[in-house]
């Protein structure tokens, strides 16, 4: 069978990693890149595949497939040509700047009967995936809180949006996949510290279905650079890092204490500790892997484009709240 045909739109800093694996995936040749903007990428793509003027030049290459990873107000352009060109797209999270943006995308696919699918990274996180499938087989109980932490110097390459849209939709699709629930409300306050446009900072407080609390801390203006999620539940907590991959388990304790003092200072459910021991392979090729297997009509897990189109809607949802200083609740029937 021959190989996929995949194309690249966007060279930037994460361009460089697509790049890198999409050259060297099994059963997928890179045959064009391209830069859309006005700007000169590194020479360093030229080893990888020929790159061409603009993406129409390289859709006459005769591509299966793109990945999309200009910034995210030209996703909506250049994936609806991608669509009414009948190829297949993989495209960076988030799908677009704004609902109605992110649902004309997820229309045009769905209305051409392609293949589209969302960048949202974390779901191919290692410690993520044990986590969501340990949560599957009832290893925590009923699940009661998720709590992330995101949060690390300013990205300077980042202007078109702020701190929610950026990294709070990581947090948002991986809490909403990992419980498999949905959001029925959230409260946000948003704060701007470095003269940007966009927030750099925001604090949110979800509600999910079942009785589910979400909490996200996320800000672009920590001096270190966090990635972590605690799933707190009926047996205890697992607490994900995302910059490692690891996954440990913090379970409740059924041994009394009875040195009351140290009892009291670390509370009566102390129980054993276990940092699992899995494969970690790299997210982004598994990302890119899964994606492939999709293409050829595989059954796998892809983020769906419906399913991108929600993260950004409760995006929206955050930053209303935060504009409005209430809580907002999100309408089931816009899903």
């Amino acid at each position: 069978m021959a190989d996929l045909r995949a194309g690249l739109i966007g060279l930037g800093v994460m361009g460089q990693n697509h790049a890198r694996v999409l050259a060297s995936l099994p059963g997928v040749q890179l045959v064009g890149t391209v830069e859309p903007r006005q700007v000169a990428p590194s020479a360093r793509y030229s080893s990888y595949a020929p790159l061409y003027e603009s993406v129409e030049e390289l859709l006459e290459a005769d591509v299966d497939y793109c990945f999309v990873a200009v910034p995210t107000d030209s996703h909506i352009e250049v994936g609806l040509l991608l669509a009414q060109s009948g190829v297949h797209a993989l495209i960076e999270k988030p799908l677009a700047t704004d609902e109605v943006g992110a649902r004309k995308l997820a229309e045009a696919f769905d209305n051409s009967g392609l293949i589209g699918a969302v960048g949202h990274i974390e779901r191919y996180n290692p410690s993520l995936q044990q986590a969501r499938m340990r949560l599957a087989n009832g290893d925590l109980g009923d699940v009661y809180q998720i709590a992330t932490r995101r949060q690390g110097p300013f990205p300077a390459r980042i202007a078109d949006v702020g701190v929610v849209k950026d990294l709070a939709t990581h947090d948002i699709d991986l809490t909403a996949w990992i419980t498999q629930r949905e959001y029925l409300s959230v409260s946000a306050k948003t704060a701007h510290r470095a003269g940007r446009d966009h927030e750099d900072m925001v604090s949110v407080v979800g509600e999910l279905n079942g009785g589910v609390i979400a909490n996200h801390t996320v800000n672009w203006l920590s001096p270190f650079k966090e990635r972590q999620t605690v799933i707190t539940g009926e047996r205890g907590a697992f607490v994900a890092d995302m910059l490692t991959g690891d996954l440990t388990f913090y379970a409740n304790g059924q041994v009394a204490g009875e040195w009351d003092d140290l009892t009291r200072f670390r509370g009566v459910s102390e129980g054993d500790v276990i940092r699992f021991a899995f494969p970690k392979p790299e997210p982004l090729r598994t990302e890119h892997e899964t994606f492939r297997d999709a293409v050829l009509g595989k059954q796998v897990d892809i983020v769906t484009m419906h399913q991108g189109l929600d993260t950004v809607r409760i995006s929206d949802a955050v930053l209303e709240s935060a504009r409005l200083g209430e809580t907002v609740t999100l309408d089931a029937a816009q899903r």
